[in-house]
C-alpha cells in the first residue's frame, strides 16, 4: 500500500525534479542532500525553526553551496566520460556566467571546486568584470568578457591580460575590433588577451529563449563580417589573437535535437576557420544546457527532453565528428552552464500568512431560509438542500440562472443588501456539493474543471512574486512549490497563492505537474496559530539577481546551510532589506524623511490638535521602524527581533 509519504513525493514530483538532493523524512519534513545519492541530509522545517529562534523570520532565502559543488562535479564528469568514450583529443573547460548569479558566495563556491578542472568565468559587464578580475582562478582557466563593450570596458579587459588573466574578448560588433586593435598598439605581445568571434548561426533554440539564436538575433556576427575580422587581423598583423569561435542560442535549452543541429553548424563554421591557418583552438558552445523544473523530462517550456551525460555526449561526438571529416584538430570546449550549475542550490522558504476569504462561506452554520425571503433566495436554498449525484449538473446550471436573476434584481432595486448577500452565499454552497458530486464522476466536464478554478482556496503567502521567483511573473517559467512539512499528512486543499504586494499579477495560478499544468496546488488546511511552511525550490538562478523592489519589499532575509555528518552548520546569516534600506533605494534619505515627518507633527503641536507628549509618542513610533523587515511579521515577531538584534 502507498504510504501518505511516498503519494507527498508524487503528487510534488520531488523523485522527478529533484536531481537526486531532496527527500521527505518520516516526521514528514523535506530533506536536502549534499549530492546525489548522499546518505548525509538536513531537515529544512528544523532550520527554519532554528533562524525563528534567532530572531531570522521569514521569507528566507536558503542557500546550499555544496549543491554548486555537486553541480560542477556532475557536468565536469558527465563531459569526462564523454571525452574517453569517443576519443575525442580535445578537452573540456567550463567558464560560469556571472549574469546568472553574481552573488559572491556563489561565484567562491563555483572556483572552489571548478578550479580543480580549470573551470574559469564569463563576465558580460564592466561591473563583472571588474568583480571577476579579483577572483582567485586557477592560472590555466579563463575569463571570457561578452556583451556589447565599449573602449573602457575593453581597456579594463587589457587590465585584465595585464594581470596575468587568460582573457578572451569575444566580439560582439565590429566596432569592438577597432577599440580592441587600438588598444594593442600600446602593449607588448605578452600582455595581450585572446579575441573570441561571436558567430550568428541559422540554427535556433527551442523555449522560451529560442530568440537568442537564428538570424535575427541579438548578439553575433555574420559570415561576411567574420571573414572582415580575418582579414582585419591579418593586415594588422594580430591574426594570433584570434584563439575562440563562440555561439549561444539560448538559456534553457529544451529540445537536444535543436543542440545537436547547432552543433553541427557551429563545428563546421570552426573548422572552415581553423582551413584559413587562423590558430584558433577554442570553441565556445556557450550556455543552456536546462533544468528540469517540472520533471516531466520533455521539450516542453519547463523542462528538458535529455540529461547532462546525452548532453555531453552530442557535443562531444557531434564536434568530433565534424572536425575528423574536415581533417581539423579537435578544439578544447568551453561550456557557459551557469542556470545547469546553480538553480538547485537555493530555495525561499516562507509563511502562508492566512486564507483570503473565498466566495464560498467556510463558516459552520448552515444558511437560514425565511418565508420573508424573496424567491430567488428561497429557491437557491431548495437546490442547495436538493442537489445529489444524479443532478447535480442540472442544479449548477439552474443555480447560474438564480445568480443572474439574484443581481438582476438587485440592480433594479427590488431587493436588499442582505438578501444578495444571502443568495450568493447560497448560490456557492449549490457549487461546492455540485464539485463534488462532479469530482465522484468518472468523466469531468470542461464547466466543471472551471468551477474547480473558482471554488480553489487563496492562500495569502509572505513573498513578493516580483522579487522572488519573477521569471513566473515576466516569462510564465514553472518552479517547483511544495509545502516543507506535514508531508506525511494528505493535503485538503486546492490553492492558488497570492503575494503581499499591491498588484493584481502578484500570484501564482500555475504549477508544475508531470503531464500539464496545474492551476491549483494540493496544499493543507492552515491550523490557527501554527505556521506553514512553504518553499519555491530550484530559484538559484536568475532569480535573485532579476528580482526588482515592486511594492519597496527588497531582499529577503538569506542563510548559507553547510551539511555533514552532524546535521547541519549556519554559516553565515545575512539580514534582507529594512524599511530603511528599501526607502533608500528609492533615493529617499533617512534623515530628510525623519525630518519631514517631524515637521508635519509640529504643525498638529502648532495648531492645538497634539500635546508634546503624544508628538514624541508619534515621533517615535515612526523613527524606530526604519530598521524593521519590510515584510509581513509572522506573530508579531519580525519587529521585535529586529530590535533585540540591534
Amino acid at each position: 500500500m502507498t504510504t501518505v509519504t511516498e503519494q507527498a513525493l508524487e503528487i510534488y514530483g520531488i523523485e522527478n525534479w529533484g536531481a537526486g538532493y531532496f527527500d521527505v523524512n518520516r516526521k514528514g519534513n523535506l530533506l536536502v542532500r549534499p549530492s546525489d545519492g548522499d546518505a548525509r541530509a538536513v531537515d529544512v522545517k528544523e532550520i527554519i525553526d532554528d533562524l525563528a529562534r534567532r530572531g531570522i523570520q521569514t521569507p528566507v532565502l536558503l542557500r546550499f553551496p555544496q549543491l554548486v559543488t555537486a553541480q560542477v562535479r556532475k557536468l565536469q564528469r558527465a563531459f569526462r566520460n564523454s571525452i574517453r568514450e569517443y576519443e575525442y583529443q580535445g578537452t573540456h573547460m567550463c567558464v560560469y556566467p556571472m549574469k546568472v548569479n553574481q552573488q559572491r558566495a556563489v561565484v567562491e563556491e563555483y572556483l572552489r571546486e571548478g578550479s580543480r578542472y580549470d573551470f574559469g568565468l564569463e563576465a558580460g559587464s564592466k561591473a563583472e568584470l571588474y568583480a571577476a578580475l579579483a577572483m582567485e582562478q586557477s592560472p590555466d582557466s579563463l575569463l571570457v568578457i561578452n556583451g556589447f563593450k565599449d573602449e573602457e570596458f575593453i581597456e579594463l579587459a587589457y587590465t585584465g591580460a595585464r594581470s596575468g588573466k587568460r582573457v578572451v574578448i569575444v566580439i560582439e560588433k565590429m566596432s569592438e575590433l577597432d577599440y580592441i586593435l587600438r588598444i594593442a598598439e600600446r602593449y607588448e605581445e605578452g600582455n595581450l588577451p585572446m579575441i573570441g568571434i561571436r558567430a550568428k548561426l541559422y540554427s535556433k533554440g527551442s523555449g522560451r529563449w529560442e530568440k537568442s539564436g537564428g538570424e535575427a538575433a541579438k548578439f553575433g556576427l555574420t559570415t561576411t563580417e567574420i571573414l572582415e575580422v580575418i582579414r582585419r587581423l591579418r593586415e594588422t598583423d594580430r591574426i594570433d589573437m584570434l584563439r575562440l569561435l563562440h555561439f549561444h542560442i539560448g538559456s534553457q535549452l529544451t529540445d537536444i535535437k535543436r543542440i545537436k543541429n547547432a552543433m553541427k553548424e557551429v563545428a563546421r563554421v570552426y573548422a572552415k576557420i581553423h582551413q584559413m591557418n587562423v590558430p584558433i583552438e577554442l570553441l565556445d558552445v556557450g550556455g543552456g544546457m536546462a533544468v528540469d523544473y517540472d520533471g516531466s523530462k520533455t521539450a516542453s517550456d519547463s523542462s528538458a527532453n535529455y540529461a547532462a551525460q546525452e548532453f555531453a555526449n552530442d557535443v562531444i561526438y557531434t564536434i568530433k565528428q565534424v572536425c575528423d571529416d574536415e581533417n581539423v584538430p579537435h578544439p578544447t570546449i568551453i561550456q557557459e552552464s551557469g542556470r545547469f550549475l546553480t538553480a538547485y542550490h537555493a530555495m525561499v522558504v516562507t509563511n502562508v500568512q492566512d486564507e483570503i476569504e473565498t466566495v464560498v462561506d467556510d463558516s459552520n452554520q448552515p444558511m437560514e431560509i425565511d418565508e420573508d425571503d424573496p424567491q430567488v433566495v428561497i429557491e437557491l436554498g431548495d437546490l442547495r438542500e436538493s442537489v445529489n449525484a444524479k443532478n447535480y449538473r442540472e442544479y449548477y446550471h439552474d443555480a447560474l440562472e438564480h445568480r443572474d436573476e439574484l443581481f438582476t434584481l438587485f440592480n433594479l432595486g427590488l431587493i436588499s443588501l442582505e438578501d444578495r448577500a444571502k443568495g450568493e452565499v447560497l448560490f456557492w454552497d449549490v457549487c461546492e456539493r455540485a464539485d463534488r458530486y462532479a469530482q465522484q464522476s468518472a468523466y469531468i466536464s470542461e464547466e466543471f474543471d472551471e468551477l474547480r478554478r473558482l471554488l480553489r482556496v487563496k492562500y495569502l503567502t509572505n513573498f513578493s512574486v516580483f522579487r522572488s521567483v519573477p521569471d513566473h511573473w515576466a516569462l510564465g517559467q514553472l518552479f517547483p512549490i511544495i509545502p516543507i512539512h506535514r508531508l506525511n499528512k494528505t493535503p485538503t486543499e486546492y490553492a492558488t497563492l497570492c503575494d503581499i504586494t499591491c498588484d493584481s499579477d502578484g500570484v501564482i495560478d500555475n504549477f508544475i505537474d508531470l503531464h500539464d499544468v496545474k492551476q491549483v496546488l494540493e496544499l493543507h488546511k492552515l491550523i490557527p496559530g501554527e505556521p506553514y511552511y512553504i518553499a519555491f525550490m530550484l530559484v538559484g538562478a536568475y532569480q535573485e539577481v532579476m528580482g526588482n523592489n515592486h511594492n519597496l519589499f527588497g531582499a529577503p532575509n538569506e542563510a548559507h546551510i553547510h551539511i555533514d555528518e552532524e546535521g547541519y552548520l549556519i554559516k553565515k546569516v545575512m539580514r534582507g532589506a529594512t524599511i530603511g534600506d528599501a526607502t533608500k533605494s528609492a533615493r529617499y534619505e533617512r534623515g530628510q524623511l525623519h525630518e519631514n515627518f517631524r515637521r508635519l507633527v509640529a504643525q498638529r503641536v502648532s495648531r492645538g490638535d497634539l500635546t508634546e507628549a503624544e508628538a514624541a509618542e508619534v515621533v517615535e513610533s515612526y523613527e524606530s521602524r526604519i530598521d524593521n523587515y519590510t515584510y509581513l511579521s509572522v506573530n508579531g515577531e519580525n519587529a521585535r527581533a529586529r530590535r533585540r538584534d540591534d
